[in-house]
């Protein structure tokens, strides 16, 4: 196979951020490239639209700096001057009846400094005491990958677990720590944890500033963890969902939607995929796949190519939470006191033990200040919200018709913030199969994945399902699929 011919073809199917960035990631190579996408339109998780007359964000709407896959990609496809930085990224707790502030000192819950604990009030006096077991209790045996829960909470105690790792972790995954995997959820604070006795000390090492030398590392290695300086997020002043559209034309690619892809079978050296109904399917040959979709529909268009087996059942294992984003905009004056921004906090998270349906609320236009220059009618400034409602196992709240879900956000927003009246606008935008969930096992089955899928010649996959569900890593995926079609069709050249 030449791989500067022109017949030499690429199909990546799915036109999420995945599939997106590997066509980029192709587009300086000889070969032609197309994107199939099953649905209408573009970005998979990625999308704006506008609130109230302001242009917001219904899926993503940050990434990382700390991982430079995401501001590379951004830079790359000449958006690097549309990056903007947030106001502030402090946080707190809505729950025993107050909102109170995320202790600064902690990594994704796990708190490092037990008098910043207890000063936040999230714990009760019981739990803040438990917690501080965790530096005197001998160290926790751990045989292979536990869930976040009973290793977090066998060293600080069930309160840290429910009221500041839960809530965390469900605001990335809408899972829960008793089913999420230590290893695929938390990597450097389960690789930190086997160097350290105390879990604390461990979260210490992966924040800024000294931290204490664990047994048996003398020269203080330690894996990286926040940024010392700046903040560790940045969008863009149009939208993060601006971004697919501009990765499709600057690929290159032929960038076809509602372009459903049923089937998957080799094709001598190549590959054939069966797109569209039965009743009206189309036939396209390829000389290399990437499959930038779901586990499932993965799985499904692996069933029936011969030795996939292995895959297609760790693909089967890979379940997925759904979500739903309720926008409000409010007038200004609808907040008590000096207004929404006044605690210096961008947001709030909801421990599920609470019993709330919606587990986190970001003050957009308080996070991302270059949206706060909104009005409503008559010059008064507009305050943005995103309440996000569902995480898994609550299928029941989501089967709410979409007015009730902006009641139910709208009451509970009232009830923690005081906002009085009715908002002046609401969006309601659902992600049904959105996230998929790393549950205990997960790294094993990525390593079944990948190892089934590299002994398909001319295949590859990327995407959430694998390294993480943010768009850094959905991007370093793109990459390695990308790097992968070229080796084998440079190869067999």
């Amino acid at each position: 196979m030449d791989p500067t011919s022109a017949r030499t073809h690429v199909v990546i199917v799915g036109g999420g951020i995945a599939g997106l960035a590997a066509a980029f990631f192709l587009r300086d190579e000889p070969v032609r490239v197309t994107v199939l996408e099953g649905s209408p339109r573009l970005g998979g998780k990625l999308s704006v639209s506008e609130i109230a007359g302001v242009t917001v964000d219904e899926g993503a709407e940050a990434l990382l700096v700390t991982r430079p896959e995401g501001t590379g990609l951004i830079a790359q496809v000449g958006l690097g001057g549309q990056r903007v930085e947030p106001g502030t990224t402090s946080s707190a707790i809505w729950t025993r009846g107050a909102l109170r502030p995320l202790p600064r000192r902690q990594f994704m819950g796990v708190p490092s400094d037990m008098a910043e604990l207890a000063r936040s009030g999230v714990l009760s006096g019981a739990g803040v005491a438990r917690a501080r077991q965790d530096l005197e209790l001998p160290p926790t045996a751990r045989d292979g990958d536990v869930p976040v829960a009973s290793y977090v909470g066998a060293r600080l105690g069930p309160e840290v677990v429910d009221r500041l790792v839960d809530p965390l972790l469900g605001g990335v995954y809408a899972g829960r720590s008793a089913d999420l995997s230590f290893d695929a959820t938390l990597p450097a604070l389960a690789a930190a944890s086997r160097r350290y006795r105390s879990l604390a000390e461990a979260a210490r090492s992966l924040l800024p500033g000294p931290a204490p030398l664990p047994a048996g590392d003398p020269d203080g290695t330690a894996v990286p963890g926040t940024r010392t300086g700046g903040s560790v997020f940045t969008t863009l002043a149009g939208g993060l969902g601006l971004l697919p559209s501009f990765l499709a034309k600057s690929s290159g690619a032929e960038v076809r939607m509602a372009a459903m892809v049923r089937e998957l079978s080799r094709a001598g050296r190549g590959w054939r995929l069966t797109v569209g109904s039965a009743a009206a399917e189309e036939h396209v040959a390829a000389d290399a796949v990437i499959l930038a979709v779901p586990a499932r529909p993965a799985g499904r268009l692996l069933a029936s190519v011969p030795g996939a087996s292995a895959a297609v059942t760790a693909f089967g294992e890979i379940s997925y939470a759904s979500m739903a984003i309720v926008t409000l905009a409010y007038p200004r004056s609808a907040f008590p006191g000096a207004g929404l921004g006044a605690p210096g906090w961008s947001g709030y998270l909801v421990p599920a033990v609470d019993g709330r349906g919606v587990k986190a609320v970001t003050f957009s236009t308080v996070k991302w200040p270059h949206l706060a220059e909104a009005t409503v009618p008559g010059g008064e400034p507009l305050e943005i919200l995103r309440c996000s409602v569902g995480r898994i196992g609550e299928e029941a709240l989501l089967q709410r018709a979409d007015d009730e879900l902006a009641v139910l956000a709208a009451a509970e927003l009232a009830e923690a913030t005081g906002v009085r009246g009715a908002s002046a606008a609401s969006r309601v935008t659902r992600w049904g199969g959105a996230l998929p969930q790393y549950t205990v096992g997960h790294l094993d089955r990525v390593a079944r994945i990948r190892a089934t899928v590299a002994s398909q010649p001319g295949l590859a996959v990327c995407g959430a399902a694998y390294d993480g569900v943010g768009i850094p890593a959905c991007v370093a995926t793109a990459r390695m699929a990308a790097s992968q079609v070229m080796a084998f069709l440079t190869a067999g050249s």
